[in-house]
């Protein structure tokens, strides 16, 4: 179902931006997990809108509650309800949308899938959506780490002509939150702070690439041909809203590159088989080779500006609209927190089907 992913951790995110709640189910997680509702508020205090000057300033304080399969503080192994209640939804902001399809989002587009949508806020295609997916994001850090001590960091990479320098291999989550575009280099992230500010006082919107590194993620994770780890980090990074591009390891500069440049050669580290270098991102033939897996998304600029642009009406008539409302001139630092989350439900759903499948062996 479009609502639903993974195979063994599978999740199912539900509810409207403005609902009166919205969230995420969890199926397939281990038992006895410790697990605490602060683990999941942890992160989405990173996910919140009104963190900074350069974010949307609707005031959410996104409080979860863990409503099943968690008991006296480790989990059951059935399904895990968490639920944040919305709070400060401001509908009449939307009013103006009702009929009127905003430019690049999905209104026209569910329109003519469902011929019904909830124009209120955006409903599904909000980016409020992402709060199931930030919660059980959580989830799947905390079983990797305690599994396989696994660590997932990310950051702002660019944001507009903007880059940074970063070695996926030492940033620290420290270096991503000492400054509130998420960019651990920190000259270049003085200037994203000032061009997203510009940006907004121009009513206008700027995008960027969120980089992702998973370190001490084990060797043998993914599945040949269709359901390939890269493949899946694919997906479920381009079902995020306002993703456009996904890249892993050397990406598309590997096009660049000779094949004696670009190819890892293997060396035996005491024992433990390493590449010298990783172009190939931690993955080779769609499994995990035991290297740090760094993957990259591409995000548009926020398609709700304060600039009129030349739109139609669900009858099709001409018309003009202007964007209000609450919104992320920026959704780049934001982003960081569910690009980590991302990454993490993939990899536990691997690693548990990873399990399954080599855990059986014949003598």
């Amino acid at each position: 179902m479009s609502n639903t992913l993974g195979e063994m951790f599978r999740i199912s995110t539900w509810g409207e931006s403005h609902g009166d709640a919205i969230g995420v189910t969890v199926d397939g997680c281990p038992p006895r997990l410790p697990l605490d509702v602060a683990d999941i508020q942890k992160e989405l205090d990173r996910r919140r809108p009104g963190q900074s000057e350069i974010s949307t300033q609707r005031k959410e304080g996104d409080q979860a509650e863990i409503l099943s399969g968690v008991f006296e503080g480790l989990t059951l192994g059935t399904p895990i309800l968490v639920s944040v209640w919305n709070r400060d939804a401001r509908s009449r902001d939307y009013e103006h949308m009702r009929t009127t399809y905003r430019p690049s989002h999905a209104d026209y587009t569910y329109d003519a899938k469902y011929g019904i949508r909830n124009w209120m806020g955006g409903g599904r295609a909000s980016a409020r959506e992402t709060i199931g997916r930030v919660a059980a994001g959580a989830i799947a850090k905390k079983f990797l780490a305690a599994a396989f001590g696994v660590e997932i960091v990310g950051y702002v990479k660019q944001v507009w002509t903007i880059n940074a320098q970063v070695d996926p291999d030492t940033v620290t989550q420290a270096d991503v939150e000492s400054n509130i575009v998420r960019c651990p280099d920190e000259d270049v992230a003085f200037q994203m702070i000032e061009r997203i500010k510009e940006a907004r006082k121009d009513g206008d919107s700027l995008g960027g690439v969120v980089e992702c590194v998973a370190r001490n993620v084990p060797p043998g994770l993914g599945e040949p041909v269709f359901d390939k780890l890269e493949a899946d980090l694919a997906k479920s990074l381009l079902s995020m809203p306002a993703c456009k591009g996904f890249e892993v390891g050397s990406g598309f500069a590997g096009t660049t590159m000779t094949g004696s440049t670009h190819n890892d050669p293997f060396y035996n580290d005491g024992g433990r088989i390493r590449t010298r270098t990783n172009y190939s991102g931690g993955i080779q033939g769609g499994i995990s080779n035991g290297e740090n897996i760094v993957i990259r998304g591409a995000f548009k600029p926020t398609a709700t500006i304060l600039q009129a642009q030349e739109t139609v009406d669900n009858e099709g008539n001409t018309a003009v609209m202007k964007g209000r409302g609450r919104h992320d001139p920026c959704v780049l630092p934001r982003a960081v927190p569910i690009v980590e989350s991302m990454m993490a439900l993939v990899l536990a759903d691997h690693a548990l089907r990873h399990q399954g499948q080599t855990g059986i062996t014949f003598e």
